[in-house]
């Protein structure tokens, strides 16, 4: 079963209730069902429900205890409906958050509403456990994951925000490096205060020392006035320095400067200023190798990583996917003014399974395209792009592998029965991701029969998610 909650499902008629309890236990659900108004509430409080779908007329006959009763449990709620869902008159009504759906259903749009719901009360029960005073700032910044990877992060951001440590962030391009300096600028106590970004590959190398220092008037053609810098802006705050590994020389050395004396000279002054600003510096490169190569200087390097913090990419979260998802398929409906209801099974199965190597903000991107394209309804495989279906196998690089055509034995052996087991866990996976979790169509794809595919999966000890 996906999770310990459970769907409620309330429906006066019988042909709907046993239709969705079939398709959503078939899917692997936890269900429960009543088609009694006065048995509701008992069977409310005695199962761990989360997440109510219940038709409209069904609702409306409970409606005067559904608010009162309801309220400490806190369920989601789905409703279903012939024509118009007409959910408006029940927003005084229900205590959680209201999906519709019309009637007759679509089976499809229907799991993709559960899923929805799943995420959003994934990211509420998140939420509650780790305190809402710093996740909602943490979130208010769009940092969104609820993943193993996300939790560390957030904790340590957490952490460091208390301190005045110099931070460095690393991390693969669109991981979402300004987002975590943001964070912790707002949770630290110079969060009255600004926050200036500067990227450090984005500006001439002849123009960076006057946009961090600031110039005097006359101090070089062009200076007409006097200009204050980044780092005088950033006074009591945070001055946050991306792609810092794209520093010249000259400039690395009047940044140690100010690390060390916490003092600065414009271009063109003949004194120095005293400035109290907390640097986060952010790069996508390795500074370890540019110190190696004398490409960085050794010593701003230690300076900067006092408090190192890696960002993880998107593939080693991959249980973020839907929820990043949902995320951006919100925004992007209301900034467009459309109605795409959500991903199909197969299409979030095949997003899930994909490398990103643009991380979170290449998934930010293909939403925005796809719900610009679709307007409105499902979107299903054929709305993706080319290269999000061609599906690569995910071999382990940590060890030596044999793919099909190759005829040559790798230089250091193998480990044949490794080798097989690896590339048939390869296909298991593609297969998986192909179908979107359904192991009926896996199977069919790898010629298996559904039961002992279960049994491989089992006996391999696979985990897939079929959200």
């Amino acid at each position: 079963m996906r999770e310990n909650g459970t769907i409620f499902i309330a429906d006066y008629d019988v042909k709907t209730r046993d239709l969705v309890s079939a398709f959503l236990t078939y899917q692997g659900y936890n269900i429960t069902a009543s088609e009694s108004g006065t048995a509701f509430f008992d069977t409310l409080q005695k199962n761990n429900v989360d997440i109510i779908i219940a038709d409209l007329a069904y609702l409306h006959s409970i409606a005067p205890d559904f608010k009162e009763r309801s309220t400490l449990l806190n369920p989601l709620l789905v409703l279903i409906g012939y024509g118009d869902t007409g959910s408006a008159d029940l927003d005084n009504t229900a205590s959680g958050t209201v999906f519709t759906l019309p009637k007759p259903l679509n089976l499809d749009e229907l799991e993709s509403l559960v899923m929805r719901a799943r995420e959003y009360q994934s990211m509420k029960m998140y939420d509650r456990s780790e305190g809402e005073s710093v996740q909602n700032q943490i979130l208010s910044s769009t940092m969104i994951g609820t993943s193993p990877p996300m939790r560390a992060l957030f904790e340590m951001i957490t952490k460091v925000a208390a301190s005045n440590a110099t931070v460095l962030i690393q991390g693969e391009s669109g991981t979402g490096k300004e987002l975590a300096a943001r964070a912790i600028h707002q949770l630290s106590d110079r969060h009255a205060k600004n926050f200036v970004p500067v990227n450090c590959a984005a500006i001439p190398d002849d123009l960076l020392e006057s946009e961090l220092f600031g110039h005097v008037k006359g101090s070089f053609t062009g200076a007409y006035a006097n200009r204050i810098g980044r780092f005088e802006m950033a006074d009591k705050g945070t001055l946050f320095l991306d792609e810092i590994g794209d520093m010249k020389a000259n400039l690395q050395v009047k940044l140690l400067r100010v690390l060390q004396n916490r003092e600065f000279e414009p271009v063109g002054a003949s004194k120095s200023q005293k400035v109290d600003v907390r640097i986060v510096a952010a790069t996508n490169k390795n500074l370890e190798e540019l110190v190696i190569n004398r490409d960085f200087r050794e010593d701003l390097y230690y300076r900067l990583s006092v408090i190192p913090i890696t960002i993880p990419p998107l593939r080693e979260r991959r249980e973020d996917i839907p929820i990043l998802i949902h995320t951006f398929l919100i925004r992007f409906n209301d900034d467009k003014r459309h109605a795409v209801k959500g991903f199909s099974r197969a299409a979030l199965g095949i997003l899930c399974n994909y490398e990103w190597p643009g991380n979170v903000r290449e998934l930010e991107n293909l939403v925005e395209r796809l719900v610009i394209l679709k307007g409105s309804g499902l979107i299903v495989p054929d709305d993706l792009p080319e290269k999000y279906l061609s599906g690569k196998l995910l071999l382990n690089p940590l060890q030596p592998t044999v793919v099909p055509g190759e005829s040559k034995l790798p230089e250091g052996g193998i480990c044949l029965n490794s080798a097989v087991d690896e590339f048939e866990n390869n296909l298991i996976t593609q297969a998986l991701a192909r179908s979107g979790g359904n192991k009926k169509e896996a199977a069919l794809l790898l010629n298996l029969k559904r039961t002992t595919l279960i049994e491989k999966l089992k006996k391999k000890n696979l985990a897939f998610s079929e959200e």
